[in-house]
């Protein structure tokens, strides 16, 4: 593919957004930590370099070589990356005298090309502590706002543009048409990365990628390996080996409903019943990492029982999606552990078999926009993200068959709650917690001293961050009454209200 684009990550927290904007273009882009850049960078059409928490005056400031940039890709530096291409080129970086943070509106525009269609008064969004002073040699500046002198430069002979702002974020009002400017008017991307392209693409990657030899897919029931299998199935056919592993820790019914579900998609599925080997191995262990890596080795454990029954395979499919790659390659290394289980992360040796993940380049939502162009049912695409450890994360402490099925008929209430009220498609993810703790309550003229619960729905686009839903309280009232009234052994309801950060989505 040769009509796509480079983004260099200085460690910027809204690196994955400037990806998400460009595709929003329909534009294709990858993103590269700045200390390992491609080899080959001639087949980018444009680079953008990111923000960054670093300053270019520290001493651990990054400093990558640009040579094989600089003047011969369009360029577009944002706040570090304008600094940046500032500091070391003749001009001056240095603290700023106020905090220049937050919203801005833009003073002075330039009529270049860059600022096609944008003028005088556009909201940007500032995020730095550092300004430029002085413009590097040959830089003519091309907006300002009323606290920064040289929001914005060209460097004069090149393709080269900073911006000390970030487009990227939702409060630069004009900041995607500022990077479509760049894009396609400067550097003449073409605007093709289409859910039909990418299948079309995707399915001749695969034919060629797998010739004869056979897959087999560990299948969720939800969007990531449902559109995976999809994409395997269009690609090899029968020779395409899908497992649906109950690991005893789905939904009330999930596993018969999701078998169920695939009948009807042309895929072949085996479903496998582990759920007491699951539950067997979860004995006594309370701790969440030691839960999610004790489901993480039963599940290879069985996997590998089952492929061994299928006859030439030399591939494992996943379902890894690119928000998991960036955070596995990321500026500093792998990021810090705050839950395992991820797909990234290579297979036991003795599996000796080749990792094939068809959706590594997409976000979440960009999943579902292939699931749709592939005809599949929005009843798998609308499906909301489960984690791979199932309920066993959403019950804090240790795991016993009597908690499982508690909490199935508590999640079971809420979900279908959700549904009736026509509220599910507005929840990114929903789901209960059984907390460890009892407490104190009054049924009938009996004290009781039972379980509590947790209820949890959230909005967002891609998990990356999100915010707690504001269910009506009627409706949670309901919810809560039928819950303590049907299933036995819980008294007491809360709903959770905290946010990504600082908060996770899960509970453990």
């Amino acid at each position: 593919m040769q009509n796509k684009v480079l983004i260099l990550d200085f460690g910027s927290q809204y690196t994955q957004l400037i990806a998400r904007r460009v595709r929003e273009l329909n534009i294709y882009c990858e993103i590269h930590p700045y200390n390992n850049m491609p080899s080959e960078l001639s087949v980018f059409k444009a680079v953008i370099l990111s923000g960054s928490p670093f300053s270019v005056r520290g001493d651990d400031a990054p400093h990558p070589d640009l040579s094989g940039i600089r003047g011969k890709i369009p360029l577009l530096g944002v706040c570090y990356g304008a600094q940046y291409l500032a500091h070391f080129s003749g001009g001056e970086v240095a603290p700023s005298n106020i905090r220049e943070y937050g919203r801005a509106k833009l003073t002075q525009v330039n009529g270049h090309a860059l600022f096609e269609q944008i003028s005088t008064g556009s909201q940007v969004w500032m995020s730095h502590s550092d300004t430029i002073k002085t413009l590097p040699k040959g830089g003519i500046r091309l907006a300002s706002t009323v606290d920064v002198e040289n929001a914005a430069y060209t460097i004069d002979g090149e393709d080269t543009y900073a911006i000390q702002f970030h487009p990227e974020v939702y409060h630069s009002t004009d900041g995607k048409k500022l990077l479509k400017n760049f894009l396609v008017n400067i550097a003449g991307v073409h605007q093709d990365w289409t859910p039909d392209s990418f299948v079309d693409m995707t399915v001749a990657q695969l034919k060629d990628q797998l010739s004869d030899d056979h897959v087999v897919l560990g299948l969720s029931g939800g969007v990531d390996s449902s559109v995976a299998a999809m994409l395997l199935h269009k690609a090899i056919g029968t020779r395409l080996h899908c497992i649906f592993v109950n690991n005893g820790l789905l939904r009330k019914n999930e596993f018969e409903n999701v078998l169920k579900q695939y009948e009807g998609m042309g895929l072949n599925v085996k479903g496998v019943d582990a759920s007491k080997r699951f539950l067997d191995a979860l004995e006594g262990i309370s701790d969440p990492e030691g839960k999610r890596k004790t489901i993480g080795r039963v599940f290879i454990e069985v996997f590998d029982d089952e492929a061994k029954n299928i006859q030439g395979t030399s591939w494992l499919a996943q379902g890894t999606i690119y928000p998991d790659v960036i955070e596995s390659i990321s500026v500093k290394g792998p990021s810090a552990t705050i839950k395992s289980h991820h797909n990234v992360g290579g297979l036991p040796d003795f599996m000796k078999l080749k990792v094939v993940e068809p959706l590594k380049m997409l976000f979440k939502d960009e999943v579902r926009r292939v699931g749709a162009s592939l005809d599949m049912a929005q009843e798998i695409l609308g499906r909301h993200p489960f984690p791979g450890p199932g309920l066993a994360i959403r019950i804090l402490g240790d795991i016993t068959p009597e908690k499982v099925s508690m909490l199935q008929e508590v999640d079971h209430i809420f979900i279908e709650g959700l549904h009736r009220e026509g509220l599910y498609d507005k929840v990114w993810q929903a789901g209960a917690i059984l907390l460890p703790v009892n407490s104190v309550g009054v049924m009938g003229d009996e004290r009781t001293y039972e379980k509590c619960v947790a209820l949890r729905a959230v909005e967002s686009t891609d998990g990356m961050t999100a915010d707690w839903v504001d269910l009506p309280y009627p409706f949670l009232q309901d919810i809560s009454n039928q819950i303590i009234n049907k299933v036995k052994g819980i008294n007491r309801v809360v709903y959770d209200i905290s946010s990504k950060p600082p908060a996770t989505i899960e509970w453990e």
